[in-house]
């Protein structure tokens, strides 16, 4: 469980060498504690009569509290031509409610509405005439003066002040395939604060400045994926290998379906997904489970249940059987890349019990055996990890290595050198020792997430979210200690085989 849980999409890098050497001498020193580990101890689940699932745990170690509010909301939600609404509503969700963010909401609202008649008018007065009418004109300029006069109306970020007022910190969001969390910590007294601002942005969400916005989500595309082919790379990678399926589409959305989403399709998105039977609460810190309930209930529980848009309810399109290998080609100036992946069975299938155990053999610190063929010995990668579960944990998913070739080393080569480390599973039982070193590494690696409020509610919260139940987590390290070297043999050789494999290459174009 060394990257189980994604927060943005994202494939998140390895704990530090340093980090995991302290856990493991915790595991040598104490074994007997960590043979009865069990993280779920302690945990209050309740299930309001709204749906709403919540999951307490009382642990009074500093006067904080963690607070998740998770969302069955993402991107696989998105509609094929809407690509990008999960992660644009994430970021309408902080611009306020009909009492937070605003000088005078009445006021606001009348120019809202005014700006929306005048922007009709505007679309069909340019399909009529065009841009250069004196027409068009006036309205453009219409439209920009009542814009001015509604952003004198409003309170910028007025969320993030309240919380850091009261002493939070980590006010969060993210938005993944299946998921849109946020999160903050806060000193425990400032719970009640907490409920107040996030059932107030439930209930009364304003989408304000949400032309800017989207404006801004185009941006951070263009930043975070266009101008960086690394990034580029891996959304060819995950199109090549799900040619159905919504995880082939960017969380963030192609450019063009981002520009078309408008309010009403926001706003019909957010009650149709954002219900309380698709919300999981998690509250970790010194409280107690009865004070939370009670609160939880005063608030949340005033939220009411719902009907799905069945437009909108989740009906992601199955992956047909991969019938023969896939690869792509991206050509740039960048560095030289690899990403390999092999389609696998999700969670709890006892195949993704052993494909963690494979990561962590493979990745797992220097010593691994991709680390230490690719990078040490033979002197072929800078960098090279695996991630076991990409991109999602709902649907049958990837096992997948990246790498980058050090200069003069073809990407022929680096992928010969990991095929013949696939082939090495599939050919030589791991040893007894490498084995418990893998199970050790895994141990170790939960330990390092749970090791904190924030990192128990989070992983509470998605377990509880994803798989419909927490309790996942009390018996993973009692299914991870149950594989044996036969298995990881039998897995290597049901799965790492070319007609389940999908490669994309990050090629040097040449120079003329």
């Amino acid at each position: 469980m060394r990257k189980r849980i994604p927060s943005d999409g994202r494939w998140i890098g390895s704990i530090p060498l340093i980090a995991a050497t302290f856990f493991m001498l915790i595991l040598l020193v104490f074994s007997s504690q960590a043979d009865a580990f069990d993280p779920t101890t302690g945990v209050h689940k309740t299930i309001l009569p709204n749906g709403i699932r919540v999951l307490v745990m009382e642990r009074p170690i500093s006067p904080t509290v963690s607070l998740y509010i998770r969302h069955r909301a993402g991107a696989v939600d998105d509609l094929t031509s809407r690509t990008g609404a999960a992660h644009l509503l994430e970021h309408m969700m902080f611009k306020g409610t009909t009492t937070i963010g605003t000088v005078d909401y009445q006021a606001e609202e009348s120019l809202r509405r005014r700006i929306s008649e005048a922007r009709s008018t505007l679309k069909r007065v340019l399909e009529r005439e065009g841009d250069e009418s004196s027409e068009a004109k006036e309205l453009a300029e219409k439209i920009d003066r009542l814009e001015e006069e509604k952003r004198s109306l409003i309170v910028s970020n007025e969320i993030d002040r309240l919380y850091r007022e009261r002493g939070g910190v980590g006010l969060n969001a993210s938005t993944g395939y299946e998921l849109t969390t946020y999160m903050v910590n806060l000193p425990a007294n400032a719970l009640e604060l907490w409920a107040r601002i996030e059932v107030d942005r439930l209930m009364n969400p304003v989408f304000r400045e949400f032309f800017s916005e989207r404006d801004v989500v185009i941006e951070e595309r263009r930043q975070v994926v266009d101008s960086r082919t690394e990034r580029q790379l891996r959304e060819l990678f995950l199109g090549t290998a799900f040619i159905a399926h919504p995880y082939g589409r960017p969380i963030l959305g192609w450019s063009d379906d981002i520009a078309r989403l408008d309010i009403d399709y926001l706003t019909r998105f957010f009650h149709s997904l954002y219900r309380p039977a698709n919300m999981v609460i998690a509250v970790v810190g010194d409280v107690t489970n009865s004070e939370v309930l009670s609160l939880i209930n005063n608030y949340f529980g005033a939220l009411e249940p719902s009907p799905a848009d069945d437009l909108l309810t989740r009906s992601a399109t199955i992956e047909p059987p991969q019938r023969g290998e896939r690869r792509a080609v991206l050509t740039s100036s960048a560095n030289p890349r690899l990403i390999m992946g092999f389609k696998k069975p999700t969670a709890p299938a006892r195949e993704d019990y052993i494909f963690d155990i494979i990561e962590n053999i493979l990745t797992g610190g220097r010593s691994s055996r991709l680390y230490r063929s690719l990078v040490i010995e033979k002197e072929l990668a800078g960098d090279v990890f695996a991630v076991n579960g990409s991109p999602g944990i709902l649907y049958e998913n990837l096992f997948m290595v990246e790498a980058e070739p050090l200069d003069g080393v073809s990407l022929a080569d680096l992928e010969s050198a990991i095929l013949d480390e696939f082939e090495r599973l599939k050919q030589t039982p791991v040893s007894r020792r490498e084995l418990q070193k893998a199970k050790n590494g895994i141990r170790a690696d939960l330990y390092r997430m749970l090791d904190s409020n924030s990192g128990i509610a989070s992983v509470l919260s998605y377990f509880e979210a994803t798989l419909g139940d927490y309790g996942y987590l009390s018996t993973y390290l009692d299914h991870i200690d149950s594989i044996e070297a036969d298995d990881i043999q039998s897995a290597a050789a049901e799965y790492f085989v070319k007609k389940n494999r999908t490669a994309a290459l990050l090629e040097r174009e040449e120079t003329p």
